[in-house]
This record gives structure tokens, sequence and C-alpha cells, in this order.
């Protein structure tokens, strides 16, 4: 699917009772069009037959321009030989699912399919067909849901899936949330395993939404637009928005293919073009201002290239925050003017936790799978966010641990009484953000007292580091270095606990008001005495 540039020019000839938002390019010849009809296929056939209804208002896009359907619930939209036609899921309605609980909520016209490349892209589809139909189902969607946000789950090999399914699948098996997404790196430049990975994932039981990452593109594709070929072939086209409950879902595509005509080689940059920019103008054009807009990308917005655009369509809306992956550590980050930003409050930007941690780096478990430890000290597993109307509430899930765990203390086994230097404590609130206030006490009649947040290495990651890297011959890969970690809080002991054993309590409160608590227990012992000569 393209994001080259293209020339506006309004489209007079839209089809009766169709409203039309944007442009499109035109050349020597008119464009060809695509007409269609959304409808709700009562007998699930996925076929519009006599006596079913046609639904009006419901938007569908060619990548670039929006249409809403007319009373006949048709659509009439301009095509090129690489098109991804889409309906913009409403609130109320469900897509068709295939087999694995993909959506299926679009139709690729490519007459002559991709080009060859190492991974297949998508075979010809040959002649447009004379009418692109959506099916539509409705269902049930209360203003308080859940979803649930894989980062970059990045299997390298089968066995890699089967950790994804073990780690984090089989515990989610049963689960409420309404559906899910991976924020991109499905895979780890093998997308053959975007089949069998969607395979273990649709075990969950739940549909599943999926983002392009810069290790799910063909890294031979010459040009930009045909690198999302594999990607297009499973799941679809790269961006697309669908409404659920009260929200809106606007999914990016921000990786930018680069080829060096002198040498060949191809890179990526974070990058969203001025089509897909076109395409974001027109849907949000169409969200009311006092709806929650969700933004979800795999590149982290401050490192796209052309974001201040973007940062202009979103900065006034009171409802807006954005998600992403890709940088393997867990951060909530807020965007200021420091980086552009002019809105009157600051972007609530979410670097959620990865699927895979450190790329399934590290120790096995008992289990056999890596420990994947993140660089920041924070454990691998994904995020649970609630919405409930504008409001939303970000969980973290550490794999494999319950949903308890939320914080690791770090404090000396044991210390003496009469110890020269402060003993430090330092605790690693993995979802913790500038916005948290954490707290320690020693002692249940111990007095609450503030800790400092700092941006420094966690130190129980950097032992683990240290002590595997020391080994030779590792049967696994090495851990990352490691990395400051954002959500880090340093305190001390107090100086005067006597000798003896006690219980080191934290507890944290999050920006939503929540609050957690964690213990470690240390000993205070005598000063040891030099024995006498």
């Amino acid at each position: 699917m393209k994001k080259t540039l293209v020339t506006l020019a309004s489209i007079m000839a839209i089809a009766a009772g169709v409203m039309a938002v944007g442009g499109w390019a035109t050349g020597d010849s008119d464009p060809q069009f695509a007409v269609g009809v959304v409808f709700h296929d009562v007998n699930n056939n996925g076929q519009f037959d006599e006596g079913e209804k046609p639904l009006a208002g419901v938007r569908v896009s060619n990548g670039r321009e929006i249409v809403a359907t007319g009373e006949n619930g048709r659509y009439r939209l301009p095509v090129d030989d690489d098109t991804a036609l889409f309906v913009i899921k409403p609130r109320g309605w469900r897509t068709p699912l295939n087999e694995n609980l993909l959506p299926r909520f679009y139709y690729l016209h490519k007459p002559h399919g991709s080009p060859e490349l190492k991974f297949a892209g998508v075979a010809p589809t040959g002649p447009l067909p004379a009418s692109v139909d959506f099916p539509l189902y409705p269902q049930d969607e209360p203003d308080t849901f859940r979803a649930i946000l894989f980062g970059d789950p990045q299997p390298r090999t089968q066995k890699e899936v089967d950790y994804i399914a073990h780690d984090v699948v089989e515990e989610l098996i049963g689960t409420d949330a309404s559906f899910g997404v991976t924020l991109g790196d499905i895979a780890f430049d093998d997308l053959s395993l975007f089949e069998p990975q969607a395979r273990a994932i649709a075990l969950v039981g739940i549909p599943w939404y999926n983002v392009i990452g810069n290790h799910d593109i063909n890294y031979d594709a010459r040009h930009d637009h045909h690198s999302d070929e594999t990607f297009e072939r499973a799941f679809g086209p790269p961006y697309y928005s669908f409404e659920y409950g009260p929200v809106h879902f606007l999914v990016l595509d921000d990786i930018e293919w680069r080829v060096d005509e002198g040498n060949g080689k191809g890179s990526y940059r974070g990058g969203l073009g001025p089509e897909q920019m076109e395409f974001i103008r027109n849907d949000l054009a169409a969200v009311p201002d006092e709806q929650l807009v969700v933004l979800m990308m795999h590149i982290p917005l401050t490192d796209v290239h052309d974001r201040h655009e973007l940062y202009r369509l979103i900065e006034q809306r009171k409802f807006c925050i954005s998600i992403a992956g890709h940088t393997h550590h867990h951060e909530h980050r807020f965007i200021t003017h420091a980086d552009g930003w002019r809105g009157p409050e600051p972007h609530h930007h979410i670097i959620n936790v990865t699927v895979s941690g450190s790329w399934w780096r590290g120790t096995p478990d008992e289990r056999g799978i890596p420990h994947a430890t993140m660089a920041d000290g924070a454990p691998n597993g994904y995020s649970i966010i609630t919405f409930d109307g504008t409001d939303y509430v970000l969980d973290y899930k550490a794999a494999g641990r319950p949903k308890s765990y939320q914080m690791q203390i770090h404090a000396p086994e044991a210390v003496a009484v009469d110890r020269p230097q402060p003993a430090e404590v330092l605790v690693n609130v993995f979802n913790g953000s500038e916005k948290s206030r954490v707290e320690m006490r020693v002692g249940r009649d111990g007095t609450w007292t503030p800790l400092e947040l700092r941006r420094a290495i966690d130190p129980a990651f950097q032992a683990t580091y240290e002590r595997d890297t020391a080994l030779a011959d590792n049967p696994w890969t090495d851990l990352p270095a490691p990395k400051p970690s954002t959500h880090l809080w340093q305190g001390a002991l107090p100086s005067d606990l006597p000798v003896g054993v006690h219980l080191i309590e934290i507890r944290t409160t999050d920006m939503h008001g929540r609050t957690y608590e964690g213990r470690r227990v240390v000993r205070v012992e005598p000063t040891p005495t030099t024995p006498a000569e």
C-alpha cells in the first residue's frame, strides 16, 4: 500500500447519497472506481443477499479518501492497481474474522499481484469486482471494556513462537478483554512465522489486530510501497482505523523503507508519509472532539521524522493518547513543547512492555524459556488497557507472574548497625512514571517517606548481565547491555535501625490514583569486632 505523494483533487462524480472526504491523485486518465455495499449479514454467508439490510453512514476508505455510505448502504471510491479498500468498523458492529480470529475488514486490489520477493506477497487479484461489499455483524460494545497490548513478540523461529504460547498465551486464555493488538515486530525478519504465531495467539479467543513493525517488512523491496506486501497478505492494510465502544482507534504504519540508489542498500526510519497523513486527516475530521482517540504504532512517536504534522492534527484534542513498541523497554513519555508539541497539555505516549522482553535472551528458566528481562530491568510481558468513556488505565502484566507483581526492590541482604555510609534502597516500579508517587517505611510502625525518581541502571539487571556474559560458551543468547530506567526510585534505610530483622515496605500510587505494595526483608547485624592480637 503506497505512502507516496499524491496530488489532491476534488471528486465531482460521487455516487448519489454518498458523502466524501478528501481527494484523489489524478493523472492523464480518470481513475477506476470501486463500488459496493456495507450490510448486515444476517445469514452469515458473507454475501449481500435479498432482504438483508444495507447500512447507512458507515465509512469506507481507499487509504486516502474516506466516504460514508448512503441510505442504500453504497459507497464509491477511486482505486488504482495497488489499493486496499477497507471499512472503518463502527461501534456496535463486528467485521468477519478468519480462522485465526484476524479481522477481515478489507479488500486488496492488486490485479497483477505483488512483485517477486523472498517472502510471498499478494497473489494477483484480477479485475476489480463489480461490487466490493463489506459484511458486518451486530455486537454489544459497552462504554467500559479492556484490550490486550503485545509489544514485539518478535520470534526468530518456531521454538520462539512456542515461547510466546507458553509464556503469555496460555495465561490469557479465557480473558474478558474485547480484543488484542500486536504493536509491531510480529516476527523477527522471518515473515513465514506470521501464520504459526497467529494460530497460537488465536487460542486466546478474541479478535486480534496487528501493527506493522520494522522487522515485519520485505527487506528486498526496492520501494517503500512494496515493503509491506507480505504483511498485507497476512493482515491487510498497514494503516487503518476502527471503533470499539466509545473509543476511536487509529493504527499507523510509521516504518519508512528507503533504498540508496548508489549502493542499493535499504534502511528504515520512522515516518508516516503524505498519503497516510491524508488518510489520518480525513479520518480524524469525522471523529468528535469529545471522543477518545488512541493512536497505535510501532516506532515511538518522538522518533518519527514527520511527527509534527501529526501533532498539528491531534494536539488540540482533549482526549488523545498514543501507544508504541520497538525499544524493548517500558515507558510513559509525556510529549511537551520541548519536542514541538503545541497542545495545552502534554501528550501521553506509552512505550509498551514487550512480549519477547530482551528478544528472548538470557538464562532459561525451569520451563526452558529465557527470562528475557528488558534492559531497563523490567520483566517481559504485556499490557492490559481498560477504557471507560474517555478515561483509560494501563496495567502492566509480567509474563508468568501474578498481577500483583508490579515492582522489584533492591536492598542489601545485611548491613552493619554502625555502617559508615547510608544503605541504598532502589525500587523499580515497572509501570511507574513521572506522575507516580513512591514511598517507603521500615517496620509496621515506621513513617512513610517519599523516594526520589532517578534515571539510572537497574542494579539487579546489571548484576544479571555481568553474571551471564561472564559465562563461557553460553547455550543461550547474551542479554543486551543495561540502559537507564525511567521508572527507578531511590532512598536509604534509616540510620538508627537496631540489630535484628526488619521489613521494608514500599507503596506506589500511579497517575490514576491506584496503589500497589511490595516488601523486602533486610538484616541489621552487629558491627564486626577486630580480634585482639
